[in-house]
């Protein structure tokens, strides 16, 4: 979406409802959202048709050498992105990660997701994006603004400097969580140099059973892990070390 402006409205197709997943917002057919709210609603409140809607306007507008549909094209650029970024056990199905019944093999892996996560956070909005505990966005409907508040579904935001990312559920997957922990860039100073570290942790969970339980102990685990690395003077044993 860099080259998108985040102000353009897209209309909600009858495709996009029939795409299936969860729609919390209840749009509706020839509902219309901005660009930037259908993020808010994709990404804060797992709105499924919201993800599927802004796939479609924005497919529209991607290179298509492969003269497909604008949803098929926007995940050919998802899946041509997952290549890039050395993702290697992962295919994309659809915009929104709904469980496709003709697929049985898993779609991604939790490293993956973890490679993918980390790219999203060298986008400079993302963060904040996800860092919301609450937005109103606006849903057009016969020409009259219906504002509806969304709450982010991930209950652990604010919590061990937890500032993201993303909560999921599909029957297949079962329950998954992405975690963003960050604290303060650490400062070094060495004469005139000064080298500036940033300290962020991503926990990735898959098929959980309790997700924020699970995810929040993963939080604290890793932190102290980290802090013990750092203790013995940060020595990397392979590559495998972070």
């Amino acid at each position: 979406l860099n080259k998108e402006d985040l102000t353009q409205m897209a209309t909600v197709s009858a495709r996009a409802l029939s795409s299936g997943g969860i729609n919390p917002v209840g749009l509706q057919e020839g509902d219309q959202l901005s660009l930037r709210d259908l993020l808010y609603c994709a990404l804060m409140a797992s709105d499924n048709v919201a993800a599927t809607v802004l796939a479609e306007h924005v497919g529209a507008h991607l290179p298509n050498t492969q003269g497909l549909a604008p949803i098929e094209n926007f995940v050919s650029h998802m899946n041509a992105l997952a290549h890039t970024l050395g993702m290697a056990r992962t295919r994309f199905l659809n915009p929104s990660g709904v469980d496709n019944n003709s697929e049985s093999l898993p779609f991604s892996t939790a490293a993956d997701i973890a490679r993918l996560t980390r790219y999203a956070y060298s986008e400079a909005d993302f963060p904040f994006y996800v860092s919301q505990e609450s937005r109103v966005v606006h849903v057009i409907r016969g020409g009259v603004d219906n504002p509806f508040e969304l709450r982010n579904t991930n209950e652990l935001l604010g919590q061990e400097n937890i500032d993201g990312v993303k909560t999921g559920r599909t029957s297949k997957a079962g329950e998954c969580l992405i975690l963003s922990s960050e604290r303060r860039p650490e400062v070094q100073r060495d004469g005139n140099a000064v080298q500036i570290t940033p300290r962020r942790i991503i926990i990735v969970l898959l098929g959980s059973t309790n997700r924020f339980g699970e995810g929040l102990a993963l939080i604290k685990q890793g932190w102290a892990v980290y802090d013990q690395w750092a203790a013995q003077g940060r020595k990397i044993k392979s590559s495998q070390t972070l």
